[in-house]
């Protein structure tokens, strides 16, 4: 590995069926475009009754660019303008949805859909899933 940081990013859901097709297919079809890539951890939100939370995360197992997919996935991609496919080998969903108010993030002007592919480092990872854990146990 050539030393650079070690990074995640957060990916909003918008809808219910899109939040049943994440955790059945265990994919994400992202319709923008960052630095995806195997070992890559995915926090996943979406708007709960507290406002936007963290609903669970991932790890990136693969990524399938439009090219690589069956046509049926390309043709259903490109109706929705999904740029690819990340398919995660780990994939978690809590129980208790972790309000963004109450993470590291709270203070960040970021809010709703600009949380969409926000990049965060590792230690912002790891900090947001480590008091995402606490709040299932606290609540």
């Amino acid at each position: 590995m050539s030393g650079e940081e070690k990074h995640g990013y957060i990916l909003r859901i918008s809808t219910d069926s899109w939040h049943d097709q994440v955790y059945e297919l265990k994919k994400y079809y992202p319709g923008i475009m960052r630095g995806w890539k195997q070992d890559t951890p995915i926090l996943l939100a979406m708007k709960a009754e507290a406002g936007d939370s963290f609903i669970g995360y991932g790890i990136v197992d693969k990524v399938e660019m439009l090219w690589e997919m069956s046509p049926e996935e390309e043709a259903y991609c490109k109706e929705n303008n999904w740029k690819c496919a990340i398919t995660f080998k780990t994939l978690i969903s809590y129980m208790k949805p972790y309000p963004i108010k109450e993470s590291i993030l709270a203070d960040d002007p970021r809010k709703g859909s600009f949380l969409h592919g926000v990049r965060l480092t590792e230690s912002q990872i790891n900090t947001i899933l480590e008091a995402a854990e606490d709040y299932q146990d606290r609540n």
